[in-house]
């Protein structure tokens, strides 16, 4: 690992750094961690379905969680595993709210679970820890949040008593035609609409990014729209910044103490 020549792609497996990611790796290598005779799920198989580890918790690697209870199984090579829908709804049973949402939102977008069906088959779970939290994300959860980040601004929004958001907002313009993260178009104020943007480092860092990102922005405040910025620090810090703007524009108090 000094050298370079291997990297850790989950905790305790390795790998030649020439090695893509792909989901036959995630597989053999959830295979090399996981007891032959017991089954992958909780996170594990969450990313051996192809999930994102953001998506899932802080840690950029996840670990071996595994289980001898009967369960609704898959067989992926060498690797049994939770199915798509016991995973999603034994994530929204344990994880944290925000980790929990954004997981079964990941599996929705992905297409390998449906909404309807994740709630027929979480009514299994009746009566166990964690089944209220459950019924409560997948309420919310919703196949177009494009990214984890989204998911937590729009629980940010729900939890502060404004609503649930419409999602990948379409605007057209003149020139252009624009998809909005989230937002509350059908509550104007003085002619205008919220919009939030959950605005990634990834993706949003740089001058370049920065002059992109301010000419889009003002492009869209002369159609008549208001847009907050939202980046990962104002989603996880401990000030209230994000409620009270919103509740400021949306001229609402918000719901608090936050719940996270």
């Amino acid at each position: 690992m000094a050298r370079g020549e291997i990297r850790q792609v989950m905790k305790g497996v390795y790998v030649d750094v020439r090695v893509p990611d792909s989901y036959d790796l995630r597989v053999a290598a959830a295979s090399l961690a996981i007891p032959q005779d017991a089954v992958a799920c909780g996170k594990t198989a969450a990313w051996a379905h192809g999930l994102d580890t953001t998506a899932l918790g802080p840690d950029e690697l996840v670990g071996a969680h595994w289980t001898r209870e009967p369960v609704d199984t898959v067989e992926i090579g060498d690797l049994r595993l939770t199915s798509p829908l016991a995973t999603a709804v034994e994530l929204a049973m344990r994880l944290p709210r925000p980790f929990a949402l954004s997981a079964v939102d990941a599996f929705l977008h992905a297409g390998k679970a449906d909404r309807w069906a994740l709630r027929a088959a979480s009514a299994a779970y009746e009566g166990r820890p964690g089944y209220s939290q459950s019924q409560d994300i997948l309420r919310y959860a919703d196949r177009r949040a494009a990214s984890p980040g989204e998911s937590w601004l729009r629980l940010r929004l729900i939890d502060a008593g404004f609503g649930v958001p419409d999602l990948q907002v379409r605007v057209t313009g003149p020139s252009s035609t624009y998809r909005l993260d989230l937002g509350y178009p059908k509550r104007p104020v003085d002619g205008r609409r919220l919009e939030l943007e959950y605005d990634s480092d990834a993706w949003h860092s740089g001058r370049r990014a920065e002059v992109r990102d301010e000419r889009r922005r003002g492009e869209l405040e002369a159609l008549g729209w208001r847009i907050i910025s939202v980046r990962r620090t104002d989603l996880w810090g401990a000030y209230p910044a994000l409620e009270l703007a919103v509740g400021s524009f949306l001229c609402q108090h918000p719901r608090l103490p936050r719940r996270w």
